[in-house]
């Protein structure tokens, strides 16, 4: 603050100040104390973290306001990028966040205080002074990137837990793997269960584990790697590293499950679509991300040796 400002000449130089008279939405107010701006830049402002309620943010367009409460409106929209090279936020409401994440960070921690995404988004949450935390949804491995749903309470959590598979639509991943795969694509079914050393293996028969379906499809080959496509018709721990093992194809880069070292210095799986019914209002939401460069490059530079191309 400058030195030559009061605590309310410094509001007043920030902030649009306005007063609230009656029990109104706070969509309407905006409306009608602002002469001239539109809806679409009302919702603007408030996905901006640009108005705050007797000094508390609120982003809700349907927030009913009380008589007397003071409405700060920021002068200079407020960026909403989280600075985080292992998180990038794709979409976010009162009720639920989408975030890409990168590889090497875990979904949430496996020992107390550990660094993870949940720790990212509960730091983002504290900053702008949200009164929530991230609630995992579903989780991807550590070398694994992609689009990941966070819900900001336990109630929304929980809607997602009950239906899961009738509010995901659509969930599919994008993976380098080993070898030439010469079939077009498939399905592998099995049952997959951890032994002592937490080692998820697979079986064609129920061995009393959890069912699990993968949908694959190839997209091209240059011989020695192989670019696929899989739909996750359920959603277990390891599965597609699993089922690409199965088919003896593993997932490229994968120490655990697969041949170990790869061009790509990294495991080769990338969560690129995420399809799924809004909690709260039915929504169908679609979100999709490029193909990782260093994936697609992969082909690229191995063009002259290509053997298949599906389109």
């Amino acid at each position: 603050m400058s030195r030559n400002l009061t605590g309310e000449q410094y509001v007043r130089s920030k902030y649009i100040t306005l007063q609230a008279k009656e029990s109104v939405q706070l969509m309407d107010f905006l409306l009608k104390e602002m002469s001239g701006i539109s809806r679409n830049r009302v919702k603007d402002l408030l996905r901006g973290h640009a108005v705050m309620v007797d000094r508390k943010l609120v982003t809700q367009y349907d927030f009913i306001l009380q008589p007397g409460q003071m409405v700060l409106v920021s002068r200079r929209k407020r960026s909403t990028e989280l600075q985080n090279k292992y998180v990038k936020i794709i979409y976010e409401d009162k009720d639920i966040i989408v975030i890409e994440k990168s590889k090497g960070i875990l979904s949430m921690a496996s020992t107390p205080g550990q660094y993870c995404v949940k720790t990212i988004l509960d730091e983002y949450f504290r900053s702008r002074h949200f009164p929530c935390t991230a609630h995992v949804v579903h989780r991807l491995d550590r070398d694994t990137s992609g689009l990941m749903i966070y819900a900001k309470s336990r109630e929304v959590q929980a809607m997602f837990e009950k239906d899961w598979h009738g509010m995901v639509y659509d969930r599919r991943y994008v993976a380098v793997l080993c070898g030439e795969m010469e079939q077009e694509g498939g399905t592998v079914h099995s049952w997959l269960k951890d032994n002592k050393a937490f080692i998820t293996y697979s079986s064609s028969t129920d061995n009393g584990g959890k069912e699990a379906i993968t949908h694959y499809r190839r997209l091209v080959t240059n011989g020695r790697f192989t670019l696929a496509e899989m739909r996750l018709e359920t959603g277990r721990k390891n599965q597609i590293r699993v089922h690409m093992k199965d088919l003896g194809h593993p997932v490229a880069g994968d120490d655990k499950y697969g041949n170990g070292p790869c061009p790509l210095h990294r495991l080769a799986l990338h969560a690129f679509r995420l399809y799924f019914y809004h909690p709260r209002t039915g929504e169908l939401m679609r979100f999709e991300t490029p193909h990782p460069t260093a994936f697609v490059r992969l082909f690229d530079l191995a063009s002259a040796g290509k053997k298949t191309t599906d389109k």
